[in-house]
């Protein structure tokens, strides 16, 4: 067996992981910044989104690694996979982790399963198209409760798939809003009650913005203070 290091992002995900949680990360490559930056429309503060990608933990098999379920934005697996959460123990690469627990007792938990399961078997598409549809849909709340405007038959991205297996649960994470227009951000802030276990390294403020901010904060500051 591989030996894999210990890392923060090992120690975070091995404490928090469990059947039917919800999983996000945040990257800073270039396609994770832009969905980040994409859903700043959802933020409190409008600054780029901490996450870029939403995942499911199935189970902890006889490996003894926690595995996920994930359609990811991977032009050499478009299609939803089974993936060892020890992907995402790398600190560099995935510097916000995040785990959510919506409490779900052991009927609701295997439905949930049982969802991912068959969307695997059915090997569903990860959906470019329906991802840019939600990012469009994002400054409308009156198209985010419509049906996705580039919705594809037997396609999914992340979080709308793991919206997907919660509905098999008869769990609506962000009630009003089409499943195919769930953004990682908004798992994030579900207005359910749902305990939310996160460890955020990099805030998302632009450089841009933190010059801007810091030569306000020099505007504000009285003439005396500077000498």
């Amino acid at each position: 067996m591989t030996t894999l290091p210990s890392t923060a992002n090992r120690a975070f995900l091995e404490r928090h992981a469990a059947a039917g949680r919800i999983g996000l990360c945040g990257t800073r490559d270039v396609v994770g910044k832009a969905i980040r930056k994409a859903q700043a429309p959802l933020t409190a503060d409008g600054h780029r989104s901490p996450w870029s990608h939403a995942f499911l933990f199935l189970d902890q098999r006889l490996d003894g690694h926690w595995w996920v379920l994930e359609s990811d934005l991977d032009l050499r697996y478009r299609h939803v996979q089974e993936n060892r959460a020890a992907r995402y123990f790398d600190d560099e690469a995935f510097p916000n982790v995040a785990v959510l627990d919506f409490g779900l007792d052991a009927a609701q938990t295997r439905q949930v399963q049982v969802a991912a399961l068959d969307l695997l078997a059915g090997l569903s598409s990860y959906s470019l198209g329906e991802l840019v549809g939600t990012l469009f849909a994002m400054h409308s709340r009156r198209l985010r409760q419509r049906d996705n405007l580039l919705a594809q038959e037997g396609a999914l991205y992340c979080s709308a798939l793991v919206q997907h297996c919660y509905a098999a649960a008869g769990i609506d994470v962000i009630p009003g809003v089409a499943g195919k227009n769930i953004a990682p951000h908004d798992l994030y802030d579900s207005p359910l009650p749902h305990r939310t276990h996160a460890l955020i390294r990099d805030l998302g403020i632009s450089r841009l913005r933190r010059i801007a901010h810091d030569a306000c904060d020099l505007l504000d500051t009285p003439i005396e203070d500077l000498i």
